[in-house]
């Protein structure tokens, strides 16, 4: 048996792992907890976060949006931010980063029919396959600006960030993520890793 204790970003997030990652990893005896930093995410929040949480689990890991992260450096990257935020905790060898790229909406981009389906709302599918269209199909390249963010985006739909977000996700299913967004699936196959 494994504890994870999973830092995500808020409510969103911490839904997400309760009703999708949870049950998967708990068939491989993996015991994640997620605790959510009610947004603001940083390096220093970060430090502090994860100080306190290693202490609690084998294993701690994150799940933050790439978007909202705080007082990025400048040309700062996924693997730059994941880096920093390894070298800001005294046992990083406990840690797996993750930062997910541009956000969690992103990935419910995944499957516009779903996002559909869960809205009620045929006409979202195809303005969503066209969003995913010109992103090469790839729901984690989906823009980081603040008009093309994935949750901006969703912004003119019905869709409800805490309600709607997770059960998209878990519509979706953990295959079709993992399919569709290659670094979420690394993550998460680092995450069953630890099983071994």
């Amino acid at each position: 048996m494994v504890r994870v204790g999973i830092s995500v970003e808020g409510t969103t997030e911490e839904r997400f792992i309760k009703s999708c990652l949870t049950p998967h990893l708990a068939q491989k005896n993996i015991f994640v907890t997620a605790v959510s930093m009610g947004g603001n995410v940083s390096i220093d929040r970060i430090r502090h976060e994860l100080n306190k949480l290693i202490y609690n689990f084998e294993v701690v890991s994150t799940f933050y949006d790439f978007y909202g992260f705080k007082r990025k450096q400048d040309g700062e990257t996924k693997d730059s931010l994941e880096t920093r935020i390894l070298e800001s905790v005294p046992k990083a060898g406990k840690i797996i980063p993750y930062i997910q790229m541009h956000e969690f909406e992103g990935l419910l981009f995944s499957s516009p029919s779903t996002i559909a389906t869960v809205l009620q709302l045929d006409e979202i599918k195809p303005w969503a396959e066209d969003i995913l269209h010109k992103f090469n199909g790839n729901p984690e390249l989906i823009n980081n600006s603040s008009q093309t963010a994935p949750s901006k985006l969703l912004a003119v739909t019905p869709y409800r960030q805490t309600t709607h977000g997770p059960n998209i996700a878990k519509e979706i299913g953990l295959d079709v993520l993992r399919e569709k967004c290659r670094g979420f699936d690394d993550w998460l196959s680092r995450l069953e890793a630890l099983a071994a």
